[in-house]
């Protein structure tokens, strides 16, 4: 693995985004937790925008047990898949009432133990509302940090190991962050914007793009 290219990517990343955040709106873990639930196969500002009036109906765990799935439907509806949605968000808050005094708990395992919870959500409430040490692999952090050499891998949690092997243990939130927002705005999954990019010369993905034309020459 090469660390010196690595680091270069780490070092370009965060001059490209020196402020990059979670996009989720939130203001405690269990807004952290629905919010991350919701947004499965959704985007991020369709989940801000129903949001504010969940929370202000189902302000904590507590407020969400108390509630049947087809009471938060009508809220979520926007976010797809929001029958299983509802489900799993009103059996997580039972757990959370029932197991850990209606707090939302630190805790990666435990977390994963919620309905609706998986690998992915866990890491992205460790690392937004807690402050760990995480990176959580969306399609975005699959995507770049496989074209870009971070990762070699074929399945996202073989992307996750590899990240925390190639990235220094306190920057993982951080570059989990960087890899979404270059995603986003410039590494797009069926178009990536290779032409414009700073990253280009580190780039697996854009050295095997350039390798034919070149023997072409």
């Amino acid at each position: 693995m090469d660390q010196e290219k690595n680091q270069a990517i780490l070092q370009e990343l965060s001059r490209l985004y020196p402020d990059a955040k979670a996009a989720l709106h939130f203001q405690n873990p269990y807004q952290m937790l629905v919010a991350t639930v919701l947004s499965a196969q959704c985007t991020d500002v369709k989940v801000n925008k129903v949001t504010p009036a969940l929370f202000a109906a189902y302000p904590d765990p507590a407020h969400l047990a108390a509630a049947e799935p087809e009471d938060i439907e009508p809220y979520i509806q926007s976010c797809g898949i929001y029958h299983n949605k509802a489900r799993n968000l009103v059996l997580a808050a039972r757990e959370i009432v029932k197991q850990y005094g209606g707090e939302v708990p630190n805790d990666f395992e435990a977390l994963q133990r919620l309905p609706g919870v998986g690998r992915k959500t866990a890491n992205v409430v460790m690392a937004n509302a807690f402050g760990a040490d995480a990176i959580a692999v969306d399609t975005h952090v699959f995507r770049v940090s496989n074209r870009l050499g971070l990762a070699h891998a074929d399945d996202v949690l073989k992307t996750e190991l590899q990240l925390q092997e190639a990235i220094p243990k306190n920057q993982w939130s951080t570059a989990h962050h960087w890899l979404i927002y270059h995603g986003r705005q410039v590494c797009a999954s069926r178009k990536p914007a290779c032409e414009r990019c700073t990253l280009r010369p580190l780039c697996d993905y854009a050295r095997a793009q350039d390798a034919p034309e070149e023997a072409a020459q």
